[in-house]
């Protein structure tokens, strides 16, 4: 799976400027994969997706942090859509898109395309007041990260990384949701009910985390304000 995203990397009609693998304490060839593609190893050793997504963002060197997992598989357009996204201009904070299921049965792809992601993005964009960010398709940009890594949980392991770095987009950062921007993704955390159950349940206790330190009413209320205030403020400056 990592040899076939780093292939789709390596035939972007829009080169990366640089591919960064983090070994999050893997026990095969994984990193003598990543080095044979050229990509930049990062050794991260705290365990858990969020602690690697972070080593691999205070890594990168570019303007734009572009976020896939070892399993995705991005078109070729990919990295040029989201540059594209991201030049326009509302400019957005982040690019986030919705994932298209390999592997598995019939069966597993739905429940994963529907029921999970189809369920996240519809029930946490409402309690946000945005799009989520979906973590095996999204980029930021990296002056957010650098005002953002000091705030979200990056050290934990009982997170989810993408909810919980949504969750604390500061007021006036925003996330455009593409559904065209389609990465592929495989299947297999849903073969079974178990694993669906453990997705579900890191994905409540996430829920928890946040909820504590900053209810999602008192978030929504806070982004409303700035939304507000920006736009008093283009149009003192349309008047002026």
């Amino acid at each position: 799976m990592l040899r076939a995203c780093l292939a789709a990397l390596a035939g972007q009609t829009r080169p990366p400027d640089e591919v960064i693998v983090v070994d999050n304490g893997s026990r095969d060839d994984s990193a003598a994969v990543a080095l044979a593609a050229g990509a930049r190893v990062v050794t991260q050793p705290r365990r858990g997706i969020w602690p690697a997504t972070a080593a691999g963002f205070d890594a990168a060197r570019g303007e734009l942090l572009a976020r896939l997992d070892a399993d995705s598989v991005p078109p070729s357009d990919w990295l040029a859509r989201v540059e594209e996204r991201m030049a326009r201009t509302d400019a957005p904070t982040a690019v986030t898109g919705p994932g298209r299921f390999y592997g598995g049965t019939a069966f597993t792809r739905w429940v994963a395309r529907y029921l999970y992601i189809g369920g996240y993005f519809w029930a946490i964009g409402i309690l946000l007041g945005h799009p989520p960010l979906f973590g095996s398709n999204y980029a930021l940009r990296a002056d957010a990260w650098r005002e953002l890594r000091g705030i979200v949980h990056r050290d934990r392991a009982d997170v989810h990384d993408d909810l919980d770095l949504a969750w604390w987009l500061r007021p006036g950062m925003s996330v455009a949701y593409e559904p065209t921007l389609v990465v592929e993704v495989s299947a297999r955390p849903f073969d079974s009910w178990a694993a669906l159950g453990r997705r579900l349940r890191m994905a409540f206790h996430t829920l928890a985390v946040e909820w504590r330190e900053w209810p999602a009413l008192a978030r929504r209320a806070e982004h409303r304000e700035a939304a507000r205030d920006a736009a008093a403020d283009a149009g003192d400056q349309a008047v002026a």
